[in-house]
């Protein structure tokens, strides 16, 4: 805000200021209000790519006046990533939209980022393999449809030699703590603001949580017990767990992303933004963290149909998870028979589960809100809200229409 200001002196109106930091967007909506008076512009610009981006070109992710952003397209244009249909960069929407793309993007980096290491402790620790093992197995599949930017360095990152040492591999030295610089948290509570399940992105965040208790970790492990198995009662065989964790990756993948859209959705939605979901998906096809194959699928679905209310339903999209899951389920099984954590793949296979299902127990959840608060329920036989006197300290709550007052 200090820098805007002292900047700001020196503007006129019709000049363009564009923060491309990593920024909460209700502060964006509100540097942008406080600058309309004077005439300038606030673009938020959401940028992702690291080191390799700022020197071949990043993902930007601008949002802002359309004036605005037809000033800078040129040179932004230029600057981005290329990939086969265009610049990675484009008009999202108005102010406070580029930001949120991009918080949603580390939102679905997070779960890529958590999911990618769930596998590898599998790998790890149920097969046993060596870390040259793993990194040629994560090489192999950054030439299949699990090829992304993150399958790529962590095979770079297994193979890697100790330059400290010169005693084995740097991934074996690095504690097991993770940082994070908040936008996975904010993209938890968006998700929560607007209604939107979000248990892979939930799962990654709350591993970091535990990651960063290192101390107490240490303490539980001399106290705590794993159920310590054995192949000869949890039998595996390595060729078929392998790709068994290869199809379930992928699956969770697809999941972690319609979760993350469906934020955007749901944001764009209430904000009167018009945020195009496959726009999205074509800006993150190069240049950023999450740049994968998967996104060219991604976009296609979501240019097939622009009111699709979930990636999962679109017919190429669900039947390629639809031919994952059994190995998806024999992953999960198998990690928790061996006591190997894997909160991401699981809530993936969870949150299929549950979205596929036409009736979930939900019925029973509201029968007990209506028990002990007198929530009222809807019937499945008859129009109207109802309310049941469960057992004889019940009595008539009266109008039943104020009982549903505050429900969001």
């Amino acid at each position: 805000d200090e820098t805007i200001a002292n900047l700001s002196q020196y503007l006129d109106a019709g000049d363009v200021i564009v923060d491309g930091g990593n920024e909460w967007f209700h502060n964006t909506l509100r540097r942008a209000k406080e600058l309309e008076p004077k005439g300038i512009h606030f673009v938020g610009m959401g940028i992702s790519g690291g080191e390799e981006g700022a020197r071949n070109g990043p993902s930007l992710m601008p949002g802002g006046p359309k004036a605005a952003y037809d000033l800078i397209e040129p040179i932004i244009s230029k600057c981005a990533a290329q990939v086969n249909d265009g610049p990675c960069t484009g008009y999202l929407g108005p102010v406070g939209s580029g930001n949120y793309v991009k918080m949603i993007h580390n939102g679905v980096e997070y779960g890529d980022m958590q999911l990618i290491a769930e596998v590898y402790d599998v790998m790890k620790t149920v097969l046993q393999l060596s870390n040259d093992e793993m990194a040629k197995i994560f090489e192999e599949w950054n030439s299949t449809e699990l090829e992304s930017y993150l399958i790529e360095i962590t095979s770079k990152i297994l193979a890697k030699k100790d330059d400290v040492t010169d005693t084995g591999y740097v991934v074996d030295y690095v504690l097991d703590k993770t940082g994070m610089k908040g936008t996975g948290r904010w993209t938890i509570q968006e998700a929560a603001e607007r209604s939107i399940a979000a248990p892979t992105m939930a799962a990654s965040l709350d591993m970091r949580y535990i990651s960063a208790r290192k101390d107490e970790r240490v303490k539980a492990s001399a106290i705590l017990k794993g159920p310590e198995m054995t192949s000869a009662e949890i039998p595996v065989h390595k060729d078929q767990l392998l790709d068994d964790l290869k199809s379930a990756l992928y699956a969770a993948k697809v999941c972690s992303y319609a979760q993350g859209l469906g934020i955007i959705r749901a944001a764009s939605d209430d904000m009167k933004w018009n945020v195009d979901l496959s726009e999205c998906a074509r800006l993150w096809k190069g240049g950023c963290i999450i740049r994968a194959a998967l996104l060219q699928k991604i976009q296609d679905a979501l240019a097939r149909d622009k009111n699709l209310p979930n990636l999962i339903l679109d017919p190429v999209v669900a039947g390629e998870l639809n031919d994952r899951t059994a190995a998806w389920r024999r992953v999960v099984v198998t990690a928790v028979g061996y006591g190997v954590a894997t909160p991401a793949l699981a809530a993936s296979l969870s949150y299929f589960d549950a979205y596929r299902r036409e009736r979930l127990p939900a019925n029973l959840t509201q029968s007990q809100r209506d028990f002990f608060g007198g929530h009222t329920y809807e019937r499945t036989d008859r129009e109207g809200v109802f309310h049941c006197l469960w057992d004889d300290s019940h009595k008539s709550i009266g109008d039943i229409k104020e009982r549903t007052a505050g429900e969001v």
